[in-house]
């Protein structure tokens, strides 16, 4: 391509400043295994384009929201009826997170299952785990910022739960809430968990996630021939940047098809002294965890039922995060297992899901 004597002069000088040669020529030598597997290579890049949306929704909502007991709700009214494309905007905030959180869990059931954190990729599952908890998280704390009735009762319920850890829970929940109950503080606390603490740790793990998967690449299946998958390897600039737009596009549509058909309601503003609704429920993703709580007794011997509860999904989670250094022989029959195990998980997930819906 012929720039002309300009453009040469501004190319040689961006590149000894940014030295971005380096970075297209490894670009083009960076290859994607070609297999049964590849498909889930898609969904790291589809939850940086939805986060991508996250955030430039989320900077444009910020400018009309009014994190205030007075003018919480109504500034979220505002947004939906009298902004410009308020409601659009909202709604597809509202629906990229679905979408994020939802392939967030996609992403990491499936690199559990084909055992892509083999060594050395440990700290890459590790910082990947907590992503996914800082996602749930982000989630949680925006639940709250339109400040209706069902989120406000929601917030009361889900800031009790780490109350049932011994020692330090009374003073999680106190942490969270910036108080002992849930008031202006907590509304307060938790925009500027939800615009400020959050993205700054979600990009800085981010920044090391992406980083790790650079330096270590992605694993090949267990078993799988390493020559025949070099062989039949795609380049990823451009050929598989290509496939992963369109995936992007068709995504992007079914995103915006139900932003347009189903934009998310607000209630009516909250009353701190108003008793709380009744069948209250989580957002979908916390579904699990909440009707595990529930179906465990009041006492367990001489304990109380959400404490053991509590401490048990604390354990998984812990299980979870070191999960590669656990599964250190996936080829064999303890391996094997743990797959098993990820099959299992996602079945109990559904299940209780479904059960917390119809009761």
């Amino acid at each position: 391509m012929n720039l002309g004597p300009v453009g040469r002069v501004l190319r040689e000088w961006f590149e000894e400043r940014l030295g971005l040669g380096a970075v297209m020529d490894f670009l083009s030598h960076k290859t994607v295994s070609q297999n049964r597997h590849t498909i889930w290579t898609y969904t790291g890049s589809i939850i940086l384009l939805f986060f991508a949306l996250q955030v430039v929704t989320g900077i444009i909502l910020t400018f009309y929201y009014q994190p205030t007991l007075e003018e919480a709700n109504a500034s979220v009214g505002r947004i939906m009826t009298q902004v410009p494309l308020g409601w659009i905007l909202r709604s597809v905030h509202s629906w990229s997170a679905t979408f994020m959180i939802a392939f967030v869990f996609i992403h990491l059931l499936s690199i559990w299952i084909i055992k892509s954190y083999r060594r050395p990729r440990e700290l890459t599952w590790m910082s990947g785990a907590l992503l996914l908890a800082l996602t749930l998280f982000f989630g949680f704390t925006g639940y709250l910022l339109p400040w209706d009735d069902l989120s406000l009762a929601a917030t009361k319920v889900g800031t009790d739960i780490p109350r049932s850890i011994p020692v330090v829970g009374a003073w999680v929940t106190r942490f969270l809430r910036g108080g002992e109950d849930v008031s202006a503080d907590t509304l307060t606390r938790f925009f500027s968990f939800h615009v400020c603490i959050l993205p700054l740790l979600l990009l800085a793990f981010l920044a090391a996630h992406v980083f790790l998967i650079q330096k270590h690449g992605m694993s090949l299946p267990v078993g799988a021939d390493e020559e025949r998958e070099a062989g039949q390897a795609l380049p990823f600039w451009p050929n598989f940047v290509l496939r992963e737009m369109t995936v992007w596009l068709v995504l992007f549509g079914a995103l915006m098809t139900l932003a347009v058909l189903f934009p998310p309601s607000l209630g009516k503003s909250a009353d701190l002294m108003a008793p709380a609704p009744e069948g209250i429920k989580p957002e979908w993703y916390f579904l699990f965890l909440f009707q595990t709580l529930k179906i465990f007794p009041a006492k367990i011997l001489f304990v109380n039922g959400d404490t053991v509860a509590v401490l048990l999904i604390l354990f998984a989670g812990v299980l979870f995060f070191f999960l590669p250094l656990i599964d250190n022989r996936p080829a064999e029959r303890k391996g094997k297992m743990i797959t098993v195990a990820a099959f299992a998980l996602l079945a109990y997930a559904v299940a209780m899901s479904v059960w917390s819906l119809m009761g």
